[in-house]
């Protein structure tokens, strides 16, 4: 009688290193890429100081201190004119003293001394408000007034604003606001790439949305790579019997 040999399977014992080894090894393989990214992007930002990203240097920003006794027209005039004035303000512009203040949502820019209403500012202002704030040495060379349809680095609530550009280094651009005579955007190249850079920082890639559940997921998974790396380091460095 012949007996026929019954093959057995030992299942092997498990191995901590192992299971860590191929987890560490398939997570960093999916979020390696990011990693990259993220520490490229990190770097880029943290290298370049934040005050010259934000355009601050382009321009002087003069403070002038200013008090009602320094004009004619009071507001008490004002408010006559302007029953419905709101977030009324008294500064200089040019060199002479304005009132700011709104009508609804629209900015209203008035002469201090005459009452005389200079908003929207004329192409020949907003280029004077331009060369008096400019920092550089560069020259003017395009002027344009947007009214709609505003590039991705100026607000839309900021409308309507003179684009006014310099041949400089960076190429530097200021955004002059047609109502209400201030400077709402000061940009160059180093603050539009960075606005890139921070948009693969913080995984916006659509719409200009941050995606969180992709941001959660990523950092989730980042957590176990790192912790399965710590392992790893452990096996590797201070228990290298069990290798």
């Amino acid at each position: 009688m012949q007996h026929k040999a019954i093959k057995t399977t030992i299942k092997p014992p498990f191995s901590l290193l192992k299971a860590v080894r191929k987890t560490h090894k398939w997570l960093m393989l999916f979020l390696g890429i990011q990693f990259v990214i993220w520490s490229v992007t990190g770097a880029y930002m943290v290298f370049f100081n934040i005050d010259y990203i934000h355009g601050d240097t382009l321009i002087k920003n003069q403070q002038v201190n200013l008090d009602d006794v320094d004009v004619n027209f009071s507001i008490k005039e004002l408010y006559r004119l302007y029953p419905e004035a709101k977030e009324l303000e008294l500064s200089s512009f040019l060199a002479k003293p304005v009132y700011r203040f709104k009508l609804d949502d629209d900015n209203v820019l008035l002469d201090a001394n005459t009452g005389k209403l200079l908003s929207p500012i004329a192409k020949n202002t907003a280029l004077a408000v331009a060369q008096q704030e400019y920092t550089g040495d560069g020259h003017i060379y395009s002027v344009l007034l947007i009214t709609e349809n505003p590039p991705f680095e100026l607000r839309s609530s900021a409308l309507p604003a003179w684009q006014i550009s310099f041949d400089d280094f960076a190429s530097p651009i200021l955004y002059v606001s047609a109502t209400s005579g201030k400077i709402v955007g000061k940009r160059h190249e180093f603050w539009r790439l960075f606005d890139w850079i921070f948009r693969f920082h913080v995984m916006d890639y659509q719409d200009s949305e941050v995606d969180n559940t992709l941001l959660f997921t990523f950092a989730f998974f980042g957590i176990f790579a790192g912790l399965s790396g710590v392992i790893l380091v452990y096996y590797r460095v201070l228990n290298k019997s069990s290798r």
